[in-house]
């Protein structure tokens, strides 16, 4: 029987969570060019420690750098009992891609993993054999049932409100350097059977820059049942207006809740962000790349005052009753991602 049959589903992001699990930054020279491996490690540390504030953060890495890892969190003052450590080794930090996706039992609220097949966006970014290996070790370390979801899935690809309404893109679920044997009927019975969803609502493609050709989670994101929140791109001359337009009308378009459209609620891009040289001419800089905690919410900043205040200010008006934190990801965002991308939650 699949998971959705014996009466689990992927809960949303906004339930009560036990624990946001990350997955440590490598050693590996082309990892943000080598040249920032310090300042990422205590980036990563601050958002451990902005985690912990809320509830426990549960760090894929080695065993041999455990220590030198809870060192790290303790300068970056994280609450020492909520750092929890797993000996799990992997090969890049984007959790939200290559983690465990976590499921609840809708009458026992016990927990089990899907585990997807991972293979770095369509095999971009090799080697990613230890990354696929996460949801196995993490299901076996939680002593948690594990179903396989039959398909190559990132987790930063769906979005999912608390009625199975599921947001996805088909730039990167259609795309074929994922699942060219599966027709668009086969990947959303997939998700149906596994996450429990009913419901697959298609945008087109993503913004300028993104590796993952086009992750959800950069692009619009559930606040409630009924709300999603969508970026847009003012800037006419930008690569992002026309897709980020076209983007905003299929959402209006979607029919919500007892066939009601969707409150959309537009949040602008930050101004281009860019490093001279890199590899990636437009960094994918997205304010709807937050996190949502027990409590609170962590939402990428950029450097730029005007556009980081008006989105925080968006954000809290749109999540009343939770701390809005701003954390500086302009550094992270070089390799593509910024917090969504680096985390994945644990339900309670």
């Amino acid at each position: 029987m699949t998971p959705s049959a014996l009466g689990y589903a992927m809960p949303p992001e906004w339930s009560t969570q036990d624990a946001v699990w990350l997955s440590w930054p490598v050693d590996d020279p082309r990892h943000w060019g080598g040249a920032k491996r310090d300042l990422i490690h205590a980036k990563f540390a601050e958002i451990a420690a902005a985690i912990s504030c809320h509830e426990t953060v549960r760090i894929n890495a080695p065993g041999k750098e455990h220590d030198a890892i809870r060192s790290l969190c303790n300068r970056a003052k994280a609450v020492p009992e909520r750092v929890e450590l797993f000996d799990h080794p992997h090969n890049d930090v984007w959790c939200r891609d290559h983690g465990p996706i976590f499921l609840k039992h809708r009458e026992s609220g016990a927990l089990a993993v899907s585990d997807w097949e991972f293979n770095a966006w369509g095999g971009k970014f090799p080697p990613f054999d230890l990354d696929n290996s996460i949801p196995r070790a993490v299901a076996e370390s939680l002593k948690l049932p594990r179903f396989e979801g039959g398909m190559i899935l990132e987790g930063g690809a769906i979005e999912i409100n608390g009625l199975g309404q599921l947001l996805t893109t088909e730039a990167v679920l259609l795309n074929p350097n994922r699942n060219p044997q599966l027709s668009r009927r086969d990947i959303e019975q997939k998700l149906r059977d596994t996450l429990g969803v009913h419901e697959i609502l298609w945008l087109k493609q993503g913004i300028e820059g993104d590796d993952t050709d086009g992750h959800i989670d950069d692009l619009a994101r559930f606040v409630d049942d009924t709300t999603i929140v969508a970026c847009v791109e003012k800037n006419r001359e930008s690569p992002n207006h026309a897709v980020l337009a076209d983007n905003l009308r299929r959402l209006r378009d979607f029919a919500g809740p007892k066939d009601r459209p969707f409150d959309v609620v537009e949040i602008a891009l930050p101004e281009a962000c860019a490093v001279p040289g890199w590899r990636l001419p437009l960094l994918p800089a997205s304010y709807v790349n937050f996190l949502i905690v027990n409590g609170g919410l962590l939402v990428p900043t950029f450097r730029q005052t005007r556009n980081d205040d008006h989105a925080l200010g968006l954000l809290r008006e749109l999540f009343p009753g939770r701390e809005v934190t701003g954390i500086d990801c302009l550094d992270l965002v070089e390799e593509g991602g910024t917090l969504h991308c680096i985390s994945q939650q644990q339900p309670a």
